[in-house]
């Protein structure tokens, strides 16, 4: 009764979902900064304002220089979409001229549509390209919508970004002024809670706290561990970008990237497509293998060398169960599925179904 009611509670409280998740991370980094500075500086509410004070700072200076380079180069990326798709058939057709072979291997790629589904989709604004059917099927993840509206949606998404961040920028600030106030004021919260235990609502603590506490720190782990995972890989990519000669999109590129890895295996592929459309419009079809080469590389230093070192064998699940929590979480929960699916599978099969130790 107890956790249906708390699942309840949660599905009521859906459009509040992106607050609620902002503020436990932005809560974690702060509290994570206050525990590190107290070898440092023993009053905790000094230390919970230098930690605040250095996160605005931070997001202060990322969102004057990062922000408008891009909301620019994401509008650029969308105006350019039906182009690079078009350069890319135009590749793959040459290709199957040189080498028939091609033609029997990806069929899809080279024939041309029923008359009635292209007039279908060249009145919604975009010509048919059989590339970009090939690229809704790599990104449906569970969607059973048409291949042309799964992609003109995610354009849609990218084209009004402006919108976007103005609807996003309230729940953002919001997540910073309660994670402030709550790491401010934890250990009297803390307290409150733990009292809950002498109370008549003994029964739902004694039912969901050690669970929800275990899971926060599963969460925060993980995100923070990916955090630093994302971080490097943003970097290794925009260097390697610059080399390449398409740093006029090196900002939208590594965001993208940045943020693709926090989806396990499958954000690899997503942050992999505009790169190589980018690459393949800017300089040709050999900067294209190029630019796979440096994805190879970057994603062979995660796995072998910044994984290994972060991770060590926590959270470390077989990429094919991993596929299958991402393809089912996907498909249920959408975003939040990615992004939270292994975390809380993690979380289960580690935690929740093992048996305690009584004492």
């Amino acid at each position: 009764m107890v956790w249906g009611t708390l699942i309840g509670l949660i599905f009521l409280l859906r459009s509040f979902f992106l607050l609620i998740f902002l503020t436990f991370v932005f809560s974690k980094i702060q509290a994570n900064g206050v525990n590190r500075l107290e070898i440092y500086v023993k009053n905790r509410t000094v230390r919970a304002f230098l930690v605040a004070i250095c996160l605005l700072t931070v997001l202060g200076i990322a969102g004057v220089f990062l922000v408008p380079k891009v909301k620019v180069q994401t509008e650029l990326f969308v105006s350019q979409f039906s182009s690079y798709l078009g350069r890319v058939d135009q590749e793959i057709l040459e290709l199957s001229n040189k080498y028939p072979l091609l033609a029997e291997v990806f069929p899809e790629l080279i024939t041309e549509e029923p008359e009635s589904n292209k007039e279908a989709v060249e009145r919604k604004g975009l010509g048919y390209s059989p590339t970009r059917a090939m690229l809704q099927q790599l990104l449906k993840v569970g969607e059973e919508s048409g291949g042309i509206e799964s992609i003109n949606h995610l354009l849609g998404t990218l084209g009004n970004i402006g919108g976007k961040i103005a609807t996003v920028t309230s729940a953002f600030l919001l997540s910073l002024l309660f994670s402030f106030l709550i790491v401010l004021d934890l250990p009297r919260l803390a307290v409150s809670v733990r009292e809950l235990e002498n109370t008549k609502l003994r029964f739902i603590y004694l039912s969901v706290a050690d669970d929800i506490r275990d899971f926060s720190h599963v969460l925060g782990r993980a995100l923070e561990a990916q955090f630093i995972v994302a971080t490097v890989n943003s970097i290794l990519t925009a260097i390697g970008i610059s080399i390449l000669g398409i740093g006029e999109h090196v900002v939208f590129l590594s965001v993208i990237v940045f943020f693709c890895s926090f989806i396990p295996v499958v954000g690899v592929f997503i942050s992999s497509i505009p790169i190589c459309l980018v690459a393949l419009q800017t300089s040709g079809i050999q900067t294209m293998f190029l630019a796979v080469l440096l994805i190879t590389i970057v994603h062979l230093i995660e796995g072998y060398i910044i994984n290994p070192r972060i991770y060590g064998s926590y959270m470390r699940i077989n990429p094919v169960i991993i596929l299958i929590i991402l393809t089912v979480c996907g498909k249920l929960f959408g975003f939040w599925g990615l992004l939270l699916g292994v975390p809380f599978c993690t979380y289960l099969f580690g935690y929740a179904i093992r048996i305690r130790d009584k004492k």
